[in-house]
């Protein structure tokens, strides 16, 4: 068997003078200060300028730009705008209730669940 012994060489680390951590890239440095202004136009400026502002920063930054969906020009029908609502309304009502109870609470509610049933639910020993 090969083995070669000593500690794991990790990326970053002090004592290895050619291994440096990796940094940021200039791209992402620019993407950054470009959200931040953008941050600061909307809170200077209202709605449809930082709207237009936004999709023009998307335009810039991934080459692209989402369509806004207008109510002249939805296409969809009545029963699929309430299934839509009425499917965000339930997640929201199901967000709620799970907000409600911490994890430690939802844990002993599974345990005494757990308690509750009969021996033929156990998990039999295996010699």
């Amino acid at each position: 068997m090969s083995f070669i012994g000593g500690k794991l060489k990790l990326k970053g680390s002090s004592d290895l003078p050619g291994v440096k951590k990796k940094k940021k890239s200039k791209a992402n440095k620019a993407n950054e200060r470009a959200l931040a202004a953008k941050e600061e136009d909307v809170k200077k400026e209202g709605g449809e300028k930082a709207r237009d502002k936004d999709a023009e920063l998307m335009r810039e930054l991934h080459g692209y730009e989402l369509e806004q969906r207008d109510e002249e020009h939805d296409r969809r029908t009545e029963a699929e705008k309430k299934k839509e609502a009425r499917m965000a309304k339930l997640e929201e009502e199901r967000l709620r209730r799970f907000a409600e109870k911490s994890h430690r609470e939802r844990i002993n509610e599974f345990n005494t669940h757990l308690s509750t049933l009969s021996e033929h639910h156990d998990i039999p020993k295996v010699a």
